[in-house]
């Protein structure tokens, strides 16, 4: 036990710490399983855990150490950050005028052609000088942060040329180092093909022998992703990209089965891919492929609500059969142009029938192990990073079923509290 603590976080009513029994992401009944404690106590040194539970246990744990700062949480929930592990959270601007397109009846492709979407976005990325899309950037994961995502996924895939993609990574590894979150970053030059390259397999080439060495190069992603769908990379294509990346040293994600059921989830438990994201048409063989597999299942509900469809992803039936859902965002500035967290796992409670402990455990231990950060962060438990919201609520639950009011007061990452909300007491209902 250090001779210090840091920072002792007393008073929790539920202190919900998404620990499991087992090593690896939570499956199956375990994934309901929130790991509550009440009357909990985090004690934190060094930017990591102490210990965490029970706060008669961990003030005689801490023993006569020194404490340096206190928080009283007063009797309200405290949860970890949330982990958001699919993000386009580097961009230019938002589409708005497509949200109302598509209210309109305006499909998808009718959107692309008339030079909307991906590579309207494209476009206006590409001509975006590199200090102003960091700063607009930044701002973003400073509201990420303010309600409670202290680790976030980032992908490219607004350059699609080696230029703005290799631009957009630089952006993206400047978040890590010069904001609080943890960023980690995915390489997704095959998110479309780009409107200059009129054959189909010349882009393809330029993913595989340009833009994946230079990237590797410079050292500036950790994951490759591509877009398995019908108009953009078949399977066969899909593989031979996840191929070259995987030789290259990058980990494997896929955007699988989002339009079409491509067996894009089978691609990716066969190669071993961390992640399967999106799935909202995805086949019983894929979802049979993802339970006999250590790949992730990453749901957006997020995407699906925006788009106005009813289209969600059959989490019920993954998380019987015994699939690892895990939960995110999608934030991008067209299809999900929404950030919170909290948003999500309510759209997941009401709509993908996930249970409140479900949908939580998804977007906090799940989606680390998501991002290869499961060892450090998605859990409250000794030697983990100290990343935890105090929420102003009493009940867990509340936080998805009285959806849309920011219920973070207090942001803890890595020890340090980062954001705190003045004069939150003044409407608190704690207690009353």
């Amino acid at each position: 036990m250090p001779q210090t603590i840091d920072l002792l976080l007393c008073g929790a009513g539920q202190l919900v710490t998404c620990r499991g029994s087992e090593k690896g992401p939570k499956r199956g009944r375990n994934l309901s399983d929130p790991g509550i404690v009440f009357d909990g106590a985090i004690a934190v040194s060094g930017g990591a855990v102490v210990l965490a539970g029970a706060r008669a246990k961990v003030e005689r744990g801490i023993g006569g150490a020194d404490v340096s700062r206190t928080i009283d949480a007063g009797g309200r929930v405290v949860l970890p950050g949330w982990v958001d592990p699919h993000t386009h959270a580097v961009f230019s601007r938002y589409r708005a005028d497509e949200y109302e397109a598509r209210i309109r009846g305006e499909g998808y492709l009718e959107i692309e052609r008339r030079g909307g979407g991906i590579r309207r976005t494209v476009r206006e990325v590409r001509e975006m000088d590199e200090e102003r899309l960091f700063e607009v950037s930044r701002r973003r994961l400073a509201k990420m942060l303010e309600s409670g995502t202290t680790t976030i996924e980032i992908k490219s895939g607004y350059g699609l040329d080696i230029e703005a993609e290799l631009k957009m990574l630089r952006v993206i590894a400047r978040l890590g180092r010069e904001t609080p979150l943890d960023v980690v970053a995915t390489f997704m030059g095959a998110h479309q093909r780009p409107p200059e390259f009129d054959d189909e397999k010349a882009y393809l080439r330029v993913v595989i022998d340009e833009m994946i060495p230079a990237v590797a190069r410079k050292k500036l992603a950790e994951f490759i992703d591509v877009f398995c769908e019908k108009g953009v990379f078949g399977v066969e294509e899909t593989r031979e990209i996840l191929e070259a990346g995987r030789s290259a040293g990058f980990g494997l994600k896929v955007h699988a089965d989002e339009i079409t059921p491509m067996g894009g989830a089978e691609l990716a438990a066969r190669m071993g891919a961390i992640s399967a994201e999106h799935l909202t048409k995805i086949s019983p063989a894929g979802i049979r492929a993802l339970a006999e597999s250590d790949t992730i299942a990453v749901l957006l509900p997020s995407t699906t609500f925006a788009l106005g469809s009813r289209d969600f992803a059959p989490a019920r039936e993954m998380i019987e059969r015994g699939v690892a859902v895990a939960i995110a965002t999608d934030f991008n500035p067209g299809s999900s142009p929404s950030c919170s967290m909290p948003l999500a796992i309510a759209i997941a409670c009401s709509q993908m029938r996930m249970t409140p402990a479900e949908a939580i455990n998804a977007a906090t231990i799940n989606a680390a192990y998501a991002v290869g950060r499961g060892a450090e962060a998605g859990s409250l438990e000794k030697g983990k990073k100290a990343d935890f919201v105090v929420y102003d609520v009493e009940d867990y639950r509340e936080i998805p079923s009285r959806a849309g009011a920011d219920h973070a007061i207090t942001v803890v990452k890595n020890g340090a509290i980062v954001r705190e909300r003045p004069a939150f007491e003044t409407a608190s209902e704690v207690g009353f």
